[in-house]
């Protein structure tokens, strides 16, 4: 499980298609300091399995699922990530649940300056992600806990402040690209209990 609150931003180095699915080869350090063989790391917000480590990077496959229903298919080396290790069972909950399995990607539109290094990040979601978001619910984007601070149709504001657009890679997207959608895990299980959400139609990736 994870907190939505990214740790360091890494860069890939290496896109290497297979038969099935990739490998992936990302440079960080901050989350390689007490990683294991086959530890989970989120990248993006999706929860991979850390292998082949290295003092300064570590490698994941990607299947075919994640790499149709996430971001991590649009990877190229020099790409950057937001990496985050599981949160432990003493440490603080300073975001969300999150659990590493994407929901959909959602379309970046903006990125708005507010004045004094704010800003205003706007995303079109797809409609199985619209029917679960609440004002002031929580979202994460790209791994990134967030709060949802306005809902206007298929359209979704949430307020970025300095710390965020300085320590994730919000500030290098660009308008039409991809962002993995994570929506709170709450608002799945009470959707599904009121009978609103069909889980066929909201594959997750793993």
């Amino acid at each position: 499980m994870f907190t939505g609150i990214i740790e360091e931003v890494g860069t890939v180095t290496v896109m290497d298609a297979r038969d099935a699915g990739s490998r992936l080869r990302i440079q960080c350090r901050t989350v390689m300091e007490d990683a294991t063989p086959g530890c989970s790391i989120a990248v993006n917000g999706v929860c991979l399995t850390a292998v082949d480590l290295m003092p300064d990077s570590f490698a994941a496959d990607l299947a075919p699922e994640t790499l149709l229903r996430s971001n991590l298919g649009d990877l190229l080396p020099g790409s950057t990530v937001n990496l985050e290790r599981p949160i432990s069972a003493a440490g603080r909950l300073s975001g969300h649940i999150v659990q590493g399995h994407v929901d959909a990607t959602g379309e970046f539109l903006s990125m708005e300056d507010l004045g004094s290094d704010n800003w205003w990040l706007k995303v079109r979601v797809p409609e199985q992600v619209e029917q679960l978001l609440v004002w002031k619910g929580s979202i994460a984007i790209d791994g990134i806990s967030l709060t949802v601070a306005s809902l206007e149709g298929d359209i979704l504001g949430v307020t970025i402040v300095p710390h965020t657009i300085h320590n994730t890679t919000l500030g290098s997207r660009k308008p039409g690209g991809r962002v993995n959608i994570e929506c709170d895990i709450l608002a799945k299980y009470a959707a599904k209990l009121l009978g609103r959400l069909d889980t066929n139609r909201m594959p997750s990736v793993l």
